[in-house]
């Protein structure tokens, strides 16, 4: 994810610091009217200082799914939860989602991979995240955590139970053997697309796919 690829985020997603600011900071981002600039802050200051910090997937050009990653100290709302902290060894991943008409055909596994390959380089031993274990239960909350049965549907194991806010955790060297599996997943959805097509779409040069 780059500052180009940002726009190509949900219009909910693209204008919520749930995660990038503090509860307090997030309110007053909202109440003024520029979230969108402060979420644009927050990427370019992690690019800088830390690295890749999302990533996208396209079918046909079109994004169909997304996830967000950082240490817990880039994400303020991480110390917030009852399953706090974050493992000193592992990165967060904020949120994920993939785009309904794609759900289930194991992009979110893939976006997960590409996480782990990403982070076993800079010698991360794991991902952990907080699932929502009633997801979709409440409409009027921000849907800005996703929900528990997605980690576990992509391998996360939960290390901290919570009746609402589970702590879950992958390790990334298990993430990466799933090369075979994906790939299958991505046949069955797509037909005769390969994973790598879906990954490098053709897009104008000036607009990254997956970085």
């Amino acid at each position: 994810m780059t500052l180009d690829t940002l726009e190509d985020l949900p219009r909910p997603c693209r204008q919520c610091v749930y995660w990038e600011l503090d509860p307090v900071s997030a309110e007053r981002a909202c109440a003024a009217g520029d979230p969108g600039l402060e979420k644009e802050a927050w990427v370019s200051q992690t690019l800088l200082e830390w690295g890749s910090c999302g990533k996208l997937i396209y079918v046909d050009g079109m994004p169909a799914g997304f996830v967000m990653f950082a240490p817990p100290a880039y994400a303020p709302r991480s110390m917030a939860f009852p399953t706090s902290p974050v493992s000193a060894d592992a990165a967060l991943l904020m949120n994920a989602h993939v785009v309904t008409a794609f759900a289930g055909g194991g992009l979110g596994r893939m976006l997960v991979q590409g996480v782990a390959r990403d982070l076993i380089k800079r010698g991360v031993k794991a991902i952990e995240a907080f699932g929502d274990a009633k997801f979709g239960d409440a409409p009027e909350e921000p849907g800005c955590l996703a929900p528990v049965d997605f980690f576990l549907s992509v391998g996360f194991k939960t290390v901290r139970p919570h009746p609402r806010y589970p702590r879950l955790r992958l390790e990334l060297r298990t993430a990466l053997s799933w090369k075979s599996d994906v790939e299958y997943a991505l046949e069955k959805l797509l037909g005769s697309m390969s994973p790598e097509n879906i990954l490098r779409p053709v897009r104008p040069a000036t607009r990254a796919s997956n970085s």
